[in-house]
């Protein structure tokens, strides 16, 4: 009973959980995790007028808070972490960016002790294996096919903690790199690819599961030549990455894109880089100049968009007030989907008994509020009534 006392409850928000939302609903935390109930004396806060959501779970970040994950220190990588974790990222996958194959051997290591330490979620490696003709803001004097040789230098330097890898599946390779890729338990991923819509689902037959940041970095989707996108779209093995940013997506093709797929089969994420939570400026993606203007990122030389400014809850806003997408179907996409793809489910991605006590608090215009992570609040800024549990 002693153990029980600690128990806080979160009373009166509308809480969206995996069956639905609750008007008026609960959820009681004890320590790090969701409990079923809580004892009569337990604190309760009433959220009257809130929303409670799970924390938000992000497959493909870069940065943010003027830190890069592909280069900053210990204490650069944190500050990226803290940034998105204001913002309701719970759980947070550290993307690098095309470089040297021993740099990013010795990163991978360098990350693989923050995943774990469980300040992040996993590493997933972002190039050099992609299209020179559908680089984006990757250098292309250190692009490289996918050798699953070099594909497994980069998957055992990460000691366990790769979670995904992005491939242009078409190059000498790709096709035995995803076959490599899922033996090992690691997502493969098709993105910054120049691939027909035949050689795309010759690669999910492979195993390819992840399509990284669909519409961007690949062929238009085309009457005669549907392209990578089709194939992305119509195969139910695939989850689909969206940036929602209002840049990188055009709101049809969102709406395309949850039409065709289907919620359970969409992945918010932010694609973010250094400047997320930060500020305009002039920042290094890799080796490449980035100037960011008004939010937008975009290469210095050639104007390509050097990945987002997003952060999750600007997003799930977005999502909800300006695509008119359904709460519980932004949460499946922000939250659940991608625990699923990162084999977390069991602990974080929904308001269950059981898991972390990982959540975001939203107000009813859908502004952050309040995020908590493993039972602590990260922010909190929701006026609040306490009393007793009832």
């Amino acid at each position: 009973m002693a153990a029980r006392a600690t128990a806080t409850v979160l009373a009166g928000a509308r809480v969206v959980l995996p069956t639905g939302t609750v008007d008026n609903g609960r959820v009681v935390i004890e320590g790090t995790k969701i409990v079923g109930s809580a004892p009569a004396d337990a604190p309760a806060l009433d959220l009257s007028g809130h929303w409670v959501v799970p924390g938000f779970v992000d497959l493909h970040n870069h940065g943010g808070g003027g830190a890069s994950f592909t280069s900053g220190t210990t204490e650069d990588v944190l500050r990226g972490v803290h940034t998105h974790r204001e913002h309701g990222t719970t759980t947070l996958v550290a993307s690098t960016v095309t470089g040297e194959m021993d740099f990013l051997a010795h990163r991978a290591g360098f990350l693989s002790e923050l995943v774990e330490q469980g300040d992040l979620a996993g590493i997933h490696f972002e190039g050099p294996f992609i299209s020179p003709c559908r680089k984006g803001a990757h250098s292309e004097d250190l692009l490289r096919d996918p050798d699953p040789a070099e594909v497994r230098k980069l998957i055992d330097a990460a000691r366990g903690t790769a979670k995904m890898v992005t491939l242009a599946t078409e190059l000498p390779g790709g096709i035995d790199s995803v076959r490599l890729l899922s033996e090992h338990g690691v997502i493969a991923a098709i993105g910054h690819t120049d691939a027909t819509y035949e050689q795309t689902l010759e690669a999910i037959d492979a195993g390819a599961t992840v399509a990284t940041h669909l519409f961007n970095a690949m062929p238009a989707l085309g009457h005669r030549a549907p392209g990578p996108v089709a194939a992305l779209l119509e195969d139910e093995r695939i989850t689909v990455e969206l940036i929602n940013d209002g840049t990188h997506l055009h709101p049809a093709a969102l709406e395309l894109a949850f039409h065709r797929a289907g919620a359970d089969r969409v992945a918010f994420i932010t694609d973010a880089m250094d400047a997320a939570g930060f500020g305009d400026g002039r920042y290094e993606l890799g080796p490449l100049a980035v100037d960011v203007t008004d939010g937008v990122a975009r290469l210095v030389e050639g104007g390509s968009i050097a990945g987002s400014t997003l952060t999750l809850d600007t997003a799930f806003k977005r999502a909800v007030t300006v695509d008119r997408i359904p709460v519980e179907d932004v949460v499946r996409a922000i939250s659940a989907n991608p625990a699923r793809l990162l084999g977390l489910y069991d602990t974080v991605g929904s308001l269950e008994p059981g898991k972390d006590a990982d959540l975001v608090v939203l107000d009813a215009g859908f502004r952050l509020k309040g995020v908590m992570r493993k039972g602590k609040w990260v922010r909190n800024e929701v006026v609040v009534h306490r009393g007793r549990s009832r």
